[in-house]
């Protein structure tokens, strides 16, 4: 069976695994979430093999430091994925709820039902612990999934869709609500690309080239996260102690991730001030390099090297961050309009008018007032967990959790009204 036969045949399976999880009853759900989390935890042993088999070849083909650290299933993540699971299983069941309704003249009355979206695909690099996080949410909401996880990952991935599987038959529900495609092979990525007779959205999750070509291919609507680039403001009446902390913890917690920290923006008045603590806490405590404008440069000491013409907009994923000095929030707001991507930007000050014009005039899925970047993400913002994070604004804008993996359809209730 060649790969385009492979796919029509899992997107057949994935269409009528949809019918019928969509008549699933909420118990029925659930109880496949809790045995997947006692699964998860049961058998962290094997999941964590399965994984070591690919950080071993990761190491050997030379995988960056960034994405060995996404590919890593660690204790404390396999945990967070069997917490994630309770977490969903918990929550309200969205499918079948009406959330508004009104009446008509002739005594009609209208409403919008909560549906599931149908069957989604979803192409991902690395994070093998989104195949549990997709499966889980798709699984809540009503949609069956196809998963195409990178080659780097495929064998983590092979054993967290084992335990999917597992616990879909032990609750009752077809396995073909998730299916992970078990081939590296690439034309995988084309042939799913062009099954829009199965596949009502498709999720590309991964480096900005993936989801370009994804867009280009796609026959069917595309959900877009081209890159993070996250910026911090630091006005001129922020708590500096604070606005600090606040830094350290975007940048440096995890430097890879699509909600760290890149662009640094200081208004001039309190840079003086400012700017040398960032130089001693990031630069000299925690090695981060700063990629400084003419007027910050001096002010950051030895791990400044001057910005580039290339600087602004760049993902760096890594310990680098880009510093800039502006003369006023205007500017800072017309930088990240050029520079941003729709991400997560944030703001430190303690003027609320300022606060909240930042926040109401900043176009980004996310926006915080003296909060870090790291809060965008689904499990943060108690979503549970998340499929990925939209910068585009059809259907969905920022962390795509179980209500976000639904659409919604009309239903008229009548007592017999014909139009006139």
């Amino acid at each position: 069976m060649d790969t385009y036969q492979l796919l029509e045949e899992m997107g057949q399976k994935a269409s009528v695994a949809a019918r019928k999880l969509t008549a699933a009853s909420p118990e029925m759900k659930s109880k496949a979430l809790k045995r997947l989390a006692e699964l998860i935890t049961e058998k962290q042993d094997q999941i964590t093999a399965a994984n070591q088999i690919d950080i071993a070849k990761a190491e050997e083909k030379g995988l960056d430091a960034p994405r060995l650290n996404r590919l890593r299933l660690t204790p404390a993540i396999i945990a967070e994925m069997a917490s994630a699971c309770e977490f969903i299983a918990d929550m309200d069941d969205p499918v079948g709820a009406i959330e508004t309704q009104w009446q008509r003249p002739n005594g009609m009355l209208v409403g919008k039902m909560r549906i599931p979206l149908g069957v989604i695909a979803m192409i991902y690099e690395s994070r093998p612990n989104v195949t549990i996080d997709s499966g889980i949410l798709c699984l809540k909401a009503g949609n069956a999934i196809i998963l195409r996880g990178g080659s780097e990952a495929i064998n983590s991935n092979i054993a967290l869709a084992k335990l999917l599987h597992e616990a879909l038959e032990y609750a009752g529900l077809p396995k073909e609500c998730v299916q992970v495609i078990p081939t590296t092979d690439r034309e995988a990525i084309k042939a799913m690309c062009k099954l829009d007779e199965h596949i009502d959205v498709i999720i590309p999750r991964g480096g900005e080239t993936l989801i370009r070509t994804v867009v280009e291919l796609a026959t069917m609507p595309v959900l877009k996260h081209y890159k993070g680039v996250c910026h911090a403001f630091i006005d001129k009446s922020a708590n500096l102690t604070e606005a600090l902390d606040i830094i350290i913890n975007g940048k440096t917690q995890r430097p890879g991730v699509c909600n760290a920290l890149e662009g640094l923006l200081v208004h001039k008045d309190i840079a003086e001030e400012f700017l040398p603590m960032v130089a001693e806490e990031l630069g000299e405590q925690r090695s981060v390099e700063f990629r400084a404008c003419p007027n910050s440069f001096p002010l950051l000491g030895k791990h400044a090297v001057a910005m580039t013409e290339a600087d602004p907009g760049t993902e760096y994923h890594d310990l680098v961050l880009l510093v800039k000095i502006v003369d006023s929030m205007q500017e800072a707001q017309d930088y990240i309009a050029d520079h941003g991507s729709n991400h997560t930007e944030i703001i430190c000050t303690q003027d609320y008018t300022r606060a909240m014009k930042f926040m109401r005039e900043v176009d980004a899925s996310c926006v915080s007032v003296n909060a870090s970047t790291r809060f965008n993400d689904g499990g943060q913002l108690g979503l549970g967990a998340e499929i990925g994070i939209s910068t585009s604004k059809l259907h969905s804008y920022g962390p795509m959790g179980v209500t976000e993996l639904t659409t919604t359809k009309f239903v008229i209730f009548g007592q017999g009204q014909v139009r006139q």
